[in-house]
């Protein structure tokens, strides 16, 4: 399987030149093969990705408005327009319907003001240096910090400039497997914003991984930082230091958001064989506008996706029950569903078997139970949470018996 591995890179100022030059002329090249594919479907004429290619580099190198294409490597052209036929692929893939998820809209031209910049090579543009040093085509060699060793020769790498004005490098290379050794013990999470997730798993154990809200952590610093920005006059290099400081800022949040969720994904699947997780819509959830800044904090699609990832290396299984299973309003003992359950309602007592709940862990053991039970359907077994003996000391209490 592949794994990205990113590192911080140092480059000189003359070598910050030529790399902003490559980033430009791959942005005007990726921009390019859009227009020409949009002027060729109004034409009604069919261009494979070859002739595309050709128009758009080949050609216009020989024209005298984009003769500086021969300044930088032909490695990052090629690949910025097969980024730009790749999109177009995804596109109509979606439009058909042969594309999972949501239907995405067509590729559009990149803004030269984008705060992130991106080109990629093939190995044919870079070398790994035995010293350490990274050799990248027309620019030369950069010192890269290495936090860890690259388990094997990487086959492509991505230089990308961040909005706080970093630069890294993103390798590609293949990783082999490292399942872990097998357990029964499967488990269901919760996700939520109070915290971030509650898991339970078959054992009966309910645990709950806090939510450091990062983003609450550095919210007056940024307000400040945002209103000094906009006391800055549009376009000055004062206007500029100060984006860059609301940049940096926002970096830490994200550096330390991806570090925790890291770390809780790993900890959940070297602990158990399945995960379940609801496949909750965080697209919509975000037009809530009461709850959209502490929904994207969270950052449950991150995780989610974090949780599918180190499943697929170390050998574990993360399913996605529905997102329309009643998982927070249904009774995980008798199964009886609420007929409402505010968000405010933190927990609340089944009023058949006179259980009480907390909210989360309950949701966390139907999602459980759910999921085991889609997981072996084909044998038949029930959807619904195993019932259990409840007998009720309180008036009006009933017998629920298996």
């Amino acid at each position: 399987m592949r794994a990205g591995y990113r590192y911080r890179i140092e480059p000189t100022e003359p070598q910050k030149e030529l790399l902003a030059r490559t980033f430009g002329c791959a942005r005007v090249v990726y921009n390019d093969a859009v227009r020409c594919r949009e002027e060729a479907f109004r034409a009604g004429v069919k261009l494979t990705p070859t002739d595309v290619q050709r128009q758009v580099i080949t050609q216009a190198k020989t024209r005298e408005d984009r003769s500086w294409l021969s300044e930088v490597a032909s490695v990052a052209l090629v690949q910025s327009v097969r980024d730009a036929n790749q999109a177009y692929s995804n596109f109509f893939a979606s439009v058909k319907g042969r594309r999972a998820g949501r239907r995405i809209c067509a590729p559009k031209f990149k803004s030269r003001k984008a705060t992130r910049q991106t080109f990629r090579l093939t190995r044919n543009g870079f070398i790994v240096r035995p010293d350490g040093r990274l050799y990248v085509a027309k620019v030369g060699h950069l010192r890269v910090r290495w936090s860890r060793p690259l388990p094997a020769t990487p086959s492509s790498v991505t230089i990308i400039l961040e909005p706080d004005g970093h630069y890294y490098a993103s390798f590609v290379t293949e990783i082999n497997r490292a399942p872990l050794p097998f357990t029964d013990r499967e488990a269901g999470v919760d996700l939520g914003i109070a915290v971030l997730a509650a898991v339970a798993d078959t054992t009966g154990r309910h645990t709950t991984v806090p939510n450091p809200k990062h983003l609450d952590a550095k919210r007056r610093k940024l307000a400040r930082l945002q209103r000094r920005n906009a006391r800055r006059v549009p376009g000055s290099t004062n206007r500029a230091k100060s984006r860059r400081a609301i940049a940096v800022q926002h970096g830490k949040v994200a550096r330390c958001r991806r570090d925790f969720h890291h770390k809780q994904a790993l900890h959940l699947i070297r602990e158990n064989q399945a995960i379940y997780v609801e496949d909750l819509n965080v697209g919509g959830m975000l037009r809530n506008h009461r709850l959209a800044r502490a929904t994207s904090d969270a950052g449950w699609a991150q995780f989610v996706r974090l949780l599918k990832e180190k499943a697929e290396r170390h050998g574990r299984v993360v399913h996605k029950v529905s997102r329309w299973l009643p998982s927070s309003k249904t009774c995980s003992v008798c199964g009886h569903v609420m007929d409402e359950m505010p968000l405010k309602v933190r927990s609340w007592s089944c009023p058949v078997c006179r259980t009480k709940h907390d909210r989360d862990h309950n949701a966390a053991r139907n999602i459980l139970a759910a999921g085991r039970a889609e997981r072996q359907n084909a044998c038949g077994a029930s959807v619904s949470p195993p019932l259990r003996e409840a007998v009720g000391n309180e008036p009006g209490s009933i017998q629920v018996t298996v």
